[in-house]
């Protein structure tokens, strides 16, 4: 019953949300919202009939998740409309697999492959549509990828020293830089990863090439510098929250934890979206990661401040 709730809603909620984008959407993604609500009615109504069960009305998570993505959709527009849309669908795609994979063998199966076909084309539509408009969905989550790294990583930093040092100044002396040098460390880091795909990417090409072979994708990449670029800024970015209640006078990691803490939640809800995962997993993930970061740095700035007698 369980699983039937959640495709039928699921449904639902793909449908409704459409149906609202395209009111207020520009022309031409409401060309592409026509086409997946026809899709999304048929799926709806294929579903209720099959598990016999009509289930008309959202529940209050999904109601408040629908107004949050129509909210920020309104805000920033066909680009977040168009990641919105691309992040739901490789969710769908994710969900169906695994429904497939569990029940192959029954009529449950048989009924989820005729939607996953769906699904697929709904994916292609959406790629080829984000290729066109020059959105890059990979660079959007490394950005908040790096935010979410800079985060965690100096909220633990601030938590040490505060442990260790104890004064406001040598503390945000000390964080920030680490921020910096932490943001360079992950620029040059993704500038050699991307330096190192390209040129696997370009021998593979060539040997295809050689052979007389087609090349498996086309689609133009991301420079190394680029890439190293805005993966350090977002570092960068992220590295900042933790520090701001340093920089106002902050005399307990405290602010730091709960400023911090806060926005890696709201930052891991967002990465969670857009690729498609589970956002209560992916939050409680996050939750258990910030709290052992801010426990070990603690512990351990008050073990050098015990060991080395150090007193600020």
């Amino acid at each position: 019953m369980k699983l039937a709730k959640t495709l039928i809603l699921d449904e639902l909620f793909d449908l409704l949300l459409y149906q609202k984008l395209r009111s207020i959407s520009d022309p031409d993604l409401q060309k592409t919202l026509e086409e997946l609500i026809s899709i999304e009615v048929r799926h709806f109504a294929f579903w209720q009939d099959f598990f016999q069960l009509e289930l008309p009305e959202l529940g209050l998570g999904r109601r408040i998740k629908f107004w949050l993505i129509v909210a920020v959709c309104r805000i920033f527009g066909a680009p977040a409309a168009d990641l919105a849309l691309e992040a739901i669908e490789v969710y769908g795609v994710r969900k169906y697999l695994d429904v497939w994979e569990r029940y192959q063998a029954e009529s449950l199966g048989s009924a989820v492959r005729g939607v996953l076909e769906d699904e697929f084309g709904h994916e292609d539509l959406l790629v080829t549509r984000l290729k066109e408009r020059m959105i890059n969905p990979d660079r959007i989550r490394n950005i908040f990828l790096g935010v979410n790294d800079g985060m965690v990583e100096i909220l633990g930093a601030v938590t040490g020293f505060f442990a260790s040092l104890g004064q406001n100044t040598y503390v945000l002396v000390a964080g920030l830089t680490t921020a910096v040098a932490g943001s360079i460390a992950m620029a040059a880091g993704a500038y050699v990863a991307m330096g190192s795909e390209y040129e696997i990417r370009k021998t593979q090409g060539e040997k295809a090439a050689f052979m007389g072979e087609k090349k498996g994708d086309d689609h133009p990449r991301e420079s190394a510098l680029k890439s190293g670029v805005f993966v350090g800024i977002s570092y960068f970015i992220g590295a900042s929250f933790p520090l701001i209640p340093v920089l106002f006078g902050a005399k307990t990691p405290l602010p730091s934890i709960i400023s911090g803490g806060g926005m890696i939640l709201l930052v891991s809800i967002t990465i969670a979206f857009l690729s498609g995962m589970d956002v209560r997993k992916r939050a409680i993930t996050n939750l258990i990661l910030i709290a052992l970061a801010v426990g070990t740095t603690y512990l351990i700035g008050m073990s050098v401040r015990a060991l080395l007698g150090i007193q600020i």
